[in-house]
């Protein structure tokens, strides 16, 4: 009696499978682990909510002309919007071990050139996304809540809804955030060769203006628009300099190519 060996071997649509279930099984893992870090982050902070949310608003009660305050216009505001702001607060907290999650699911397919290179990169591009943030909090927020509170007009008392104010400032933060990756986003166009420094180079008018553009789409006024713009340019020429360091000899042949 012959036994055909086929039979004994896994087909290609069971190892598809097999291999599909196993990816499957390991992005749930690493969902799991990011969840969890979010989570014990918030439930560390839980005890704080106040004082989270009084040091995220701390920017435009500084600014308040006296005598004013914020309000609550919803009824649940006063107890949801700390806890919203706390939970976003965990979510920016815990971004380095969602970002590691995403690292160590990805890093499996990569090179080991490709490794070397991308560490660095996660590494700037979690240092910058923070950058981004306290930039916002530290520099954008007082110049901004300063204007807003000089031009109230006559007979109008500026007394901000604390829920407006949440959703103002959590786009401002991640507006910032994504804007401060333009020197990381340069790297990896750079990287992938879809373009050369050379070009990159030569568009900077156009860079300068994409950013007042960019600046206008993700902020809510000129004066973050402006705020947003300047440093998102500057970033974008430093992403040539960081290419330089982290991709010399791609740099180098380039060069060499146009000499």
């Amino acid at each position: 009696m012959s036994t055909n060996p086929e039979n004994h071997e896994p087909s290609k649509e069971q190892l598809a499978e097999g291999t599909l279930m196993s990816h499957l099984l390991e992005l749930r893992s690493r969902v799991m682990k990011a969840v969890v870090a979010v989570v014990v982050v918030f439930l560390c902070l839980t005890p704080f909510t106040q004082r989270v949310f009084e040091a995220v608003s701390a920017p435009l009660i500084a600014v308040l002309p006296e005598g004013s305050e914020m309000i609550a216009t919803d009824v649940a505001s006063p107890f949801l919007t700390p806890f919203k702001t706390t939970f976003f607060v965990a979510i920016f907290i815990a971004m380095p071990v969602v970002l590691f999650q995403v690292w160590q699911f990805v890093a499996p397919g990569l090179y080991k050139h490709e490794k070397r290179f991308a560490v660095p990169l996660m590494l700037s591009s979690i240092l910058l996304f923070y950058a981004g943030i306290a930039f916002a909090y530290f520099v954008v927020f007082g110049i901004m809540f300063s204007f807003f509170a000089r031009v109230v007009p006559g007979g109008v008392q500026m007394t901000p809804d604390i829920s407006a104010y949440l959703s103002f400032v959590l786009g401002i933060f991640l507006s910032f955030g994504l804007a401060f990756e333009v020197p990381i986003a340069t790297v990896m166009l750079i990287w992938s060769g879809l373009v050369s420094i050379k070009t990159l180079k030569s568009i900077r008018p156009y860079v300068f203006l994409g950013a007042f553009v960019v600046g206008m789409l993700l902020a809510p006024d000129v004066f973050s628009m402006t705020l947003m713009a300047i440093p998102m340019y500057l970033l974008y020429e430093s992403g040539l300099i960081m290419a330089r360091f982290m991709l010399p000899a791609k740099t180098a042949s380039e060069e060499k190519t146009a000499a």
